[in-house]
């Protein structure tokens, strides 16, 4: 067995801040000094996530080729040779897959190392059903990586039966947070530009701004609110200046705010008074057991793992994926009942902490990675 530092290259096609990129910068600050991290983005413009990590750790952002595109066995072989002199390769969602077919093609070829794929879930190409030429490559590519990790039961299920990968090699891993974090107050101007103002209450949202998150339909939902209710959507993404003009359209874009990334969740989610998820495709939300953990009441879709992971007091304000009227009438019956969003809230942080603090994810993930490297010793 190896005594060196190991060597773990990330794959990912983009690396702004998302739940697959904040989970993997949670994990390579958490290990510290006990790997050495590549990280690749397929698309150099976006590299968000990269603000997260902690100063303190070196990480280089190695060339690579092309992850998109045809995928002809010269790029796949491309790809194979620069995945080469490492100790284990990550690679994240569809927009990696490529990568992971060039591992199954090429690993005797370069002497690769094992491979993790992880699946968090499914851009709005793929939010109301799969396509089958994609589940066919998946089979085949996956046929040689040492383990598919999936966050949630819904994913689980695909990657047995869809995918039709073996039992031994898919691991469950739920999605884990520093729980304590989001129980502490907030002061009002946590926020750089934002002020939560005295008698306000905020609806409000973490989310990439893309257009299977449907943020449309929170947007739409102010007008119908008292008018000390705001909405706060925190996220980026190219939905920006459509949610914007929205806003305006609806005559509530002094009620509607886009404070871009918060690098500190915790201090975004502690002012909230209601939060909620309008999103056509879920897996297993990290910005949902947040909000659990600072003690709030949730509507949000019944997609995903969603239904599984509330406080079974809070599942009645579960709605079908679409169901705008829902969503308004789940909102509306939290508005005006500060002891109920309060009952609901201490329910659903009880169970965040639980059985989501992050503690449990990091043993298991470094059990996992270590375990594929042959490795024994303890990553912190």
């Amino acid at each position: 067995m190896s005594t060196a530092v190991p060597r773990i290259l990330h794959v990912h096609s983009t690396f702004d801040p998302g739940g697959k990129e904040v989970r993997c910068v949670r994990l390579i600050n958490h290990w510290r000094g006990a790997a050495q991290h590549a990280i690749v983005s397929g698309d150099l413009e976006r590299r968000g996530a990269a603000a997260l990590l902690d100063k303190a750790i070196k990480v280089s952002w190695p060339k690579f080729p092309r992850l998109s595109g045809r995928p002809s066995l010269g790029r796949l072989k491309a790809l194979g040779a620069a995945m080469a002199g490492y100790d284990l390769i990550c690679t994240y969602n569809w927009g990696a897959m490529d990568a992971v077919m060039a591992h199954t093609l090429f690993a005797d070829v370069f002497k690769l190392p094992p491979l993790v794929h992880h699946e968090d879930g499914f851009n709005e190409d793929e939010a109301n059903g799969l396509k089958w030429r994609r589940n066919w490559y998946r089979r085949i590519a996956l046929g040689r990586c040492g383990a598919l990790v999936v966050p949630s039961r819904q994913l689980e299920r695909i990657a047995l039966e869809t995918w039709m990968q073996p039992r031994v090699k898919v691991r469950r891993i739920d999605n884990g947070i520093d729980t304590r974090a989001f129980a502490r107050p907030v002061k009002a101007d946590a926020l750089p530009g934002l002020i939560k103002r005295q008698g306000e209450k905020w609806l409000g949202t973490l989310a990439g701004l893309r257009a299977v998150k449907n943020l449309d339909a929170l947007v739409r939902v102010v007008p119908h609110l008292p008018p000390e209710w705001n909405l706060v959507i925190a996220g980026e993404g190219p939905e920006r200046a459509h949610l914007e003009r929205l806003a305006a359209d609806l005559k509530v874009d002094d009620r509607v705010h886009l404070p871009g990334f918060v690098r500190q969740p915790e201090n975004l989610v502690g002012l909230l008074d209601v939060f909620a998820l309008s999103s056509h495709s879920e897996q297993f939300p990290i910005s949902l057991v947040e909000a659990m953990a600072a003690g709030l009441p949730v509507v949000a879709p019944r997609v995903g793992d969603i239904a599984d992971m509330v406080a079974s007091d809070n599942g009645p304000l579960l709605y079908a994926p679409g169901d705008e009227a829902a969503l308004l009438d789940g909102v509306q019956q939290l508005v005006g009942a500060p002891h109920e969003r309060k009952r609901l809230g201490q329910a659903n942080r009880a169970k965040a902490r639980a059985g989501f603090d992050q503690q449990a994810m990091f043993d298991r993930y470094r059990a996992l990675y270590w375990g594929l490297m042959g490795r024994n010793t303890q990553a912190g």
